[in-house]
């Protein structure tokens, strides 16, 4: 950009520079807009030089990030000036400040047009430059025609020409009628004879897009790009300002070969066998070297040519030269060549035969799996599910399981869900599937999702020659001191089935098994419960004659479950209670599950529909999955078939992993429910009525089903409850009034601070969902952004305003959802140190012409980091003790509180993941609760929580707080104090729902209540 002569703009952009803070520089900008307003409103006659100077400031302040919504009219003046200086500002501002659609850009049309056929070359790039930019239909319509003369003029020299031809692959982009196809083609081809690599290279650009479209009409071309291909290899007329370190204009070599990836089959033996002659020249002729900008030219050249040869279908000599280059490469130092090389050996894997081969380089592509990138890692992985069959599934599933206990959290359910399809469809024996998968639930039980037990279930129970194994398997597990929640679930269901056969066995006596079982039984969630209970029963009618010590203890079990608040697990201790008093008809009505009917693998269906959706003998198909993914967002568009049935796609296997255990997969099967622990048939559901919530459908938009067991999970959607006491939506400036949220905003933030996945927020335009994972203080959020229309929602702008306490990566987001489709977006947190402040998602969109700016709260809250966890007496006091007094332990009497029972505030406790534990105070009218607290810097801490209450006045109680740091004592106290003056009705679960209250203990004073003293003394 000149400035000589402008020295207003200099001093301009020395002010600006010169700004302290951005308050500043808004005033600085503001006051310099409105001298240029002024200047154009009041001085008709200002000349080009003077236009230019202030058009050159509206363009500067612009990039700044400003609006500029005047003097538009300038500019586009300024494209007739007569001298050069002035009509490239005239291009420049106009091309960066007016979109496609601008009233103002009709009245350049004439004189873009005289400068494109003019005899100026400069004018004619410049002209040519801003139409390719622009692109809009009437420019299209308007200037094809004249664009495309010149690309084909032999009077016009090839910078015009390669103007000409990047700017008709614009115009072509946007409006691909503005080409005709049966007046074209012939030109084309004429095109791919030019001698000029500039203008050959533009043209070949183009001619990718064209035979992208209907390569049908381009065959004339196909020869032509074997003959340039033949040309660049053999370095023949490459001048060498086109020979990039050695290697004769790379970017054509690729353009081409791409080109020829379009059309489906090459029928002329003659060209069909210089083609393979040249990419045989290429594969022979490319080897790694030290200097890092030779390697990526010639690496660019190499993939393409390994992509045309796999869509060629070469011969296996071909292919299998290829798979020992890549071979080479995955053996190389440098990590981006060892990715290059895994990506293109699975691609090869997928669209040939060339299994075999690939197989002898197994030992490197394990080691690959333990390489410190993570990207390598995962392509290891691929490729070697993809290469796994029945001679080497040993080999390499027992690699991955090795693998998994090192692997980190963001590989583990991909590695868990690969290794069981893995296991499942070569396995050599069911005894060593059985082992496989129980190795797996032990390694990574909490990604290990529930269709994988379920099926080890149908197997054992389908198979009696595997039983007696199967559940001396499981015996041996329950011995070690810590096992997984699902571990204890697929246990003492296969003890509970099948334990009787192993009578004989030392330690495996009904009175054995039951005192193991029993000892997991405080360890579990309420959802393993209704499992153990009928293990007990199968127990109980296995031992024959009864033994009346086990019977006592089981009945005893029984007994004290019948009050239980959760519905399932009362309602099993009460039928088995009353079931195991019948004697021997006992045997006949908790007789054996019988077997499975013979069906195919849920985890298998998928994988197969994957491969089928995969393996399309295109490389083509696999480059374009590839290219529609513009950021790190995931598309997916709506390509259900005619009945409505969702498609299993590519991505659909691991891609986004699992949020919640709980989630349940409609296979249509027989299955086991976690739920109520017993074998049903489980029917499809139908599909959703709107078409979002199928596009959402893994996601399960208001929150995966929960059981009773979990009341604090179940919340209604209307809670009015709050965490942070910030408006869940601030409405910016240009939001328009006429788009109107669907639904209670601020309630669907306070229920998502519950669960973990739901609805954000919702108008008639878009829908955002999220769905989220707490690890430690670690968090992993996805949220999901669905167009509900049938045009495109347009101009996306995402922005995380994040508090101090909280560090956040947000991918890319796209800036347009096609129709009726979804984005996905992953956000990472890591927590900091404690907070209760909350972050905040800067979100704008526009659709037609409504723009909606918003800004939503995101529930990454204080109690995301907290884990329940239950305390001894032995555990509580001493803590209790050693923290004396603050900042560690701070008390406060907090008044104005809802009245609430005190079954309904241990709920509230409970539903953010304080853990109640009873019997620790001896007056009942108090209650304590624990949890571990999660940050960077406090690591895990643990807290200890004491609410003394008045069953006179409810409205008023005492509260400590104790930690072992300050910040976290002063914030968790604060928060639990939000939560009991501001409790909504809406929040509270119903009482049927609450746990077991602590037994009653006679009532204490309530002058107590005001008695520090009296207060310590009765807890301590």
């Amino acid at each position: 950009m000149a400035l000589s002569g402008m020295r207003g703009l200099s001093v301009f952009i020395s002010d600006i520079r010169n700004c302290q803070n951005k308050e500043a520089e808004r005033l600085r900008v503001d006051k310099e807009l409105g001298n240029v307003r002024t200047r154009f409103k009041n001085e008709k006659g200002l000349t080009h030089y003077e236009k230019k100077k202030y058009v050159w400031k509206m363009l500067y302040i612009y990039m700044l990030g400003y609006d500029v919504d005047f003097g538009h009219m300038e500019a586009v003046s300024l494209i007739s000036a007569p001298k050069y200086p002035e009509k490239q500002v005239g291009y420049i501002v106009t091309a960066c400040l007016l979109n496609e659609n601008h009233d103002f850009l009709r009245l350049a049309i004439n004189t873009v047009r005289n400068d494109i056929i003019g005899r100026n070359e400069t004018f004619q790039c410049l002209a040519l430059t801003m139409v390719g930019n622009i692109g809009g239909r009437e420019f299209a319509e308007s200037l094809a025609p004249d664009v495309q003369k010149l690309l084909i003029s032999s009077s016009c020299r090839p910078l015009v020409r390669k103007k000409a031809a990047l700017c008709l692959l614009r115009l072509y982009r946007k409006n691909p009628d503005v080409v005709n196809i049966d007046g074209w083609a012939d030109r084309m081809a004429q095109l791919l004879d030019e001698r000029d690599l500039g203008v050959l290279t533009s043209s070949m650009s183009l001619l990718v897009a064209l035979v992208s479209n209907n390569h049908e009409a381009y065959w004339s071309c196909l020869p032509k790009c074997v003959k340039i291909l033949e040309r660049l290899s053999r370095n023949q007329d490459v001048p060498q300002e086109y020979t990039y370190y050695g290697i004769p204009s790379p970017w054509l070599q690729v353009k081409t070969m791409r080109a020829l990836q379009y059309f489906p089959t090459i029928e002329d033996p003659s060209t069909r066998r210089s083609l393979f002659e040249v990419l045989q020249r290429i594969l022979m002729g490319t080897d790694v070297v030290k200097n890092v900008n030779k390697n990526n030219a010639s690496h660019a050249v190499l993939f393409e040519a390994l992509a045309l040869v796999m869509h060629l279908d070469a011969e296996k000599e071909m292919m299998s030269q290829c798979v020992a280059l890549l071979g080479k490469f995955i053996a190389v130092r440098e990590p981006n060549i060892r990715y290059l090389g895994l990506e293109n050996m699975t691609r090869m894997l997928m669209v040939t035969d060339v299994q075999d081969v690939i197989k002898r380089h197994q030992a490197q592509i394990i080691t690959s799996l333990k390489d410190p990138d993570i990207s390598i890692r995962r392509r290891a992985l691929d490729l070697l599910y993809g290469m796994c069959d029945v001679s080497n599934a040993k080999d390499i599933v027992e690699e991955l399981l090795q693998y998994l206990s090192a692997a980190e959290f963001a590989m583990r359910e991909e590695l868990s869900l690969k290794a069981a399809i893995l296991a499942e469809k070569f396995a050599p024996d069911l005894s060593w599937y059985v082992d496989v998968i129980l190795q797996l639930i032990d390694k990574a039980g909490d990604f290990v999702s529930d269709d994988i037990w379920f099926r080890v279930v149908q197997f054992v129970t389908n198979n009696e020659d595997l039983q007696p194994y199967a559940a001396g398997k499981a015996r041996e597990y329950l011995d070690k001191p810590a096992i997984h929640e699902t571990m204890v679930k697929v246990s003492a269901y296969i003890l509970g089935e099948f334990g009787h056969l192993l009578a004989r066995r030392p330690g495996c006596t009904p009175k054995e098994l039951f005192g193991i079982l029993h000892e997991k039984l405080p360890t579990v969630s309420t959802s393993t419960i209704p499992i153990l209970l009928s293990t007990y029963a199968k127990i109980l009618m296995h031992t024959q004659p009864p033994d009346p010590e086990l019977q006592n203890q089981i009945w005893a079990i029984f007994n004290k479950y019948e009050s239980c608040i959760d519905v399932e697990i009362q309602q099993r201790a009460v039928e088995y209670f009353a079931l195991s008093r019948k004697g021997a008809a006992l045997m006949d009505i908790l007789a054996e599950v019988p077997k499975f009917p013979e069906r195919q693998s849920a985890l298998i269906k998928k994988a197969e529909d994957t491969e089928v959706d995969i393996a399309e003998q295109s490389a083509i198909k696999l480059r374009a999955q590839q290219q529609s993914q513009t950021s790190n967002a995931l598309v997916v568009t709506d390509q259900r078939p005619a009945n409505g049935t969702p498609p299993i796609g590519p991505l659909s296997l691991v891609k986004i992993p699992s949020m919640s255990s709980n989630v349940d997969h409609n296979t249509g099967d027989q299955r086991l429910s976690q739920e109520n622990g017993t074998l049903s048939k489980v029917d499809p559901q139908p599909p959703p009525a709107d078409l979002l919530g199928d596009l959402l459908g893994p996601l399960a938009i208001e929150g995966p089903p929960t059981s009773t067991a979990q009341p604090h999970t179940n919340i209604n959607s209307g809670v009015e409850g709050t965490v942070v006491n910030a408006t869940a939506i601030v409405p910016a400036g240009e939001q328009t009034e006429s788009v109107q949220p669907i639904g209670n905003i601020t309630e669907r933030f306070n229920a998502l601070c519950l669960k973990d996945s739901g609805v954000l927020y919702e108008d008639p335009y878009i829908q955002i969902g999220l769905k989220a994972e707490w690890r430690a203080h670690h968090g992993r959020l996805v949220l999901f952004l669905g167009n509900k229309n049938t045009s495109p929602v347009v101009s996306i702008q995402a922005i995380i305003l994040p508090p101090s306490h909280l560090k956040m990566e947000l991918s890319l987001v796209p800036e347009t959802i096609p129709p009726r489709a979804q984005v996905q977006c992953p956000l990472e947190f890591i927590n900091l140190h404690p907070s209760r402040d909350a972050a905040v998602l800067d979100f704008s969109y526009k659709f037609g012409n409504d723009t909606v700016n918003i800004k939503l709260r995101l529930p990454a809250v204080l109690n995301k980091f907290l884990q329940p966890i239950s305390v001894s007496a032995e555990e509580f006091f001493p803590q209790w003790r050693s923290l004396s007094g603050p900042p560690l332990k701070l008390q406060e009497v907090v008044r104005g509180v809802r009245p609430l029972p005190l079954i309904e505030m241990a709920n509230l406790f409970t539903s953010y993941h304080l853990t109640v534990c009873p019997g620790l105070d001896p007056n009942p009218n108090n209650l304590v609760a624990s949890a571990t607290f999660y940050s960077e810097s406090t690591k895990a801490m643990l807290c200890l929580i004491r609410l003394e209450t008045d069953p006179a006045d409810r409205t008023q109680l005492r509260m400590t707080v104790a930690s072992g740091d300050p910040t976290l004592t002063f914030e968790l106290k604060e928060f639990i104090k939000e939560q009991l003056v501001i409790v909504p009705t809406a929040a509270r679960v119903p009482a049927q729902a609450l746990p077991t209250p602590p037994v009653a203990q006679p009532a204490s004073d309530p002058a107590a209540l005001t008695d520090p003293g009296a207060m310590l003394a009765a807890l301590l």
